[in-house]
């Protein structure tokens, strides 16, 4: 049995997998709790953003990770189309989770369905990507890790939902990104420590792309995405911040209504000396002096 490695550049590959999946669960978050407080086209597209953010943080964490995996006796090499297809997939099925919360209408009934169909959805995609490994070799798996794994994926994709239904703050949101961070990062190496490689040594080419052919490139464009897509959330004022802006506005416009408007068609009368006596004697009018004596 070929010995493996899941940290061949050290720390790195594991401290970088694991802030890719914060950043993937804290984007998600802040987009769910968005999408709770807006209705219509804008909820389903904040959604969608959340669906997209944790997708692709999950899969940026398993193959950030992957770059540090190595097998004594072997080179790896990826399949490149069931690459693609893993991510894909983790965005489909964190994005049946989020909409199941984010229109259900029992929100216990939503969270769990959410959460078991989020859960397998990721470790789905992690074993598929494991599949689109290829390496001189077979590769086989430890059945209770590998279930725990997948306890440990919708465990962790329940808490993510709970936490976009029922934290707002966003200190509290930054802590909950923390924790689903290192589930999804305890689930991906609970899976890898399953994994057991039986090397046959070939000096066949193997077929696929590198690491750092591929997903290296990739991994670099995605978590490119999640910066440029945090930066953008943290940017657009919340519902109730345009709530309160419109308010402003409000009570800072002039109101029309006090405003005195001549009627249509009025022209001013030209003064003459006895309008102008008048205004004179209304604007200083003569009072009384010396105990009522007037005065020249």
């Amino acid at each position: 049995m070929g010995h493996l490695d899941h940290a061949t550049f050290g720390w790195l590959t594991p401290v970088l997998s694991y802030a890719m999946a914060c950043i993937g669960a804290a984007l998600g978050l802040r987009c769910t709790v968005r999408a709770l407080d807006a209705t219509g086209r804008s909820r389903r597209n904040w959604l969608l953003t959340a669906a997209s953010a944790i997708g692709t943080g999950i899969w940026t964490m398993h193959f950030v990770a992957m770059l540090g995996f190595g097998v004594t006796g072997t080179d790896i090499r990826y399949n490149v189309p069931l690459t693609i297809l893993s991510l894909l997939i983790a965005m489909a099925v964190v994005g049946v989770g989020v909409f199941a919360v984010g229109h259900g209408r029992d929100r216990v009934r939503s969270l769990l369905i959410g959460g078991l169909t989020t859960g397998i959805g990721v470790a789905s995609m992690h074993y598929m990507g494991m599949a689109a490994l290829r390496l001189h070799g077979q590769v086989t798996y430890d059945p209770m890790l590998v279930a725990l794994s997948v306890v440990i994926a919708v465990v962790a994709a329940t808490a993510a939902l709970w936490a976009a239904l029922n934290i707002h703050a966003p200190a509290a949101v930054a802590v909950a990104s923390l924790v689903m961070g290192a589930a999804v990062s305890s689930m991906h190496y609970t899976g890898m420590f399953a994994v057991r490689v039986e090397v046959a040594p070939s000096t066949a080419a193997l077929p696929g792309a590198t690491a750092m052919q591929f997903i290296f490139p990739l991994a670099v464009g995605l978590g490119s995405y999640l910066f440029i897509t945090s930066a953008f959330v943290a940017l657009s004022p919340t519902a109730r911040e345009r709530a309160a802006y419109a308010s402003a506005e409000r009570l800072t416009e002039p109101d029309e209504r006090a405003v005195d408007v001549a009627p249509p068609g009025y022209r001013p009368e030209p003064a003459t000396a006895d309008t102008a006596r008048a205004a004179a004697s209304y604007a200083y009018p003569a009072g009384p002096v010396d105990g009522g004596r007037g005065h020249t």
